[in-house]
């Protein structure tokens, strides 16, 4: 048990580690270079910490490091964290290792709010138009999902699961409906926020997605003991006085508003909700108390990468993040069922 809460230990400081690292490249990279020296002068004077050097700063680095290059980050890293926060509690409430987020309809609602949101004209009006619409989308269909699989004051898994994949089959025939009548303005800035992105992230952004989705982190780890005792199964968690049903909706609940947040400030990102709790049950167990936080590290830590190595990959062009994380999580996904056709099991 020592040997196994130190290497849990180190596992945690390597993410912590790397994950400082990949801040200050993501800070530092991209079209203009910022020393670190620079970087560092921008964040003390930003910060309004002394001892740093003024007459260093230039006013294009300030603009390029705090005002472009820190939102997008801190909106990488808060995405990042709710996603796959959000996917190792699907996984667990499921039982099913290849569930994610998106399993009950939550990507397919958030992007039916939005593309309304954009048919309406309102994303001119202001900024929180979108992601206010993409949010109600959100709940609407984890609502309608959930009412649709309820038997009894039960929510079966399988019956849950087909639900989810009817509602989002039916939102995005909805959403494709919409788009056949959108002009060509409209529908290249859904198509920029469908295949997920960072860029042009801006404080209000972060604003916008720290207060629910660290609320929702906080939530759900503080729910994972519950979330332990459920992944043994239905008659032992009723064995032992928990309200199977009320949980499994809170924990269904709280991780779909957290996703549908992340959605909102970033758009669609795929496979950071699969992989990234995957690869952290391999390295430190299914205990989700430690789990959960490590998910929270290791998403944030992927996400930001991702867009880091999209920025600098083929200058001066940039590949999304969306496309960044497709490109990194289908052959691991793909891994996965091959080892399932061969009768393996998924861990």
């Amino acid at each position: 048990m020592e040997k196994k809460k130190k290497s849990r230990g180190l596992i945690f400081i390597i993410l912590g580690v790397l994950l400082v690292l990949v801040i200050f490249m993501s800070l530092g990279s991209g079209q203009v270079n910022v020393s670190l020296t620079s970087m560092v002068g921008v964040l003390s004077q930003q910060l309004g910490i002394p001892g740093f050097n003024e007459a260093i700063m230039i006013q294009e680095e300030t603009a390029v490091v705090w005002h472009i290059r820190m939102p997008r980050t801190l909106v990488g890293l808060l995405v990042g964290a709710a996603l796959g926060v959000s996917g190792a509690v699907m996984q667990g409430v499921f039982g099913n290792p290849l569930a994610d987020p998106g399993i009950i309809g939550v990507s397919a609602g958030a992007t039916f709010g939005a593309v309304c949101a954009i048919a309406l004209g309102l994303t001119a009006n202001g900024l929180y138009y979108m992601p206010l619409f993409a949010l109600t989308g959100a709940l609407l269909a984890v609502s309608l999902t959930v009412a649709l699989s309820m038997r009894d004051g039960k929510i079966p898994i399988m019956t849950l699961l087909l639900s989810g994949v009817a509602i989002s089959m039916l939102l995005g025939a909805m959403t494709s409906g919409i788009l056949t009548f959108m002009n060509e303005y409209r529908l290249r800035e859904f198509l920029f926020w469908m295949v997920g992105g960072l860029d042009y992230r801006r404080w209000e952004h972060v604003a916008l997605a720290v207060g629910p989705i660290i609320t929702g982190i906080i939530i759900l780890c503080f729910l994972a003991r519950h979330l332990n005792i459920l992944v043994l199964g239905e008659q032992e968690a009723r064995s032992v006085g928990l309200p199977v049903f009320a949980f499994r909706l809170l924990l269904l609940f709280v991780a779909s508003v957290t996703t549908a947040t992340s959605v909102c400030v970033s758009g669609s990102i795929g496979f950071v909700g699969l992989i990234v709790p995957h690869i952290m049950r391999l390295l430190i167990g299914p205990e989700h108390r430690v789990l959960l936080p490590a998910c929270a590290l290791a998403g944030g830590l992927f996400l930001v990468g991702c867009d880091t190595i999209g920025r600098i990959l083929i200058p001066p062009a940039e590949i999304r993040v969306g496309i960044m994380t497709a490109l990194a999580g289908a052959p691991y996904f793909l891994y996965l069922l091959r080892r399932a056709q061969k009768g393996g099991g998924l861990s």
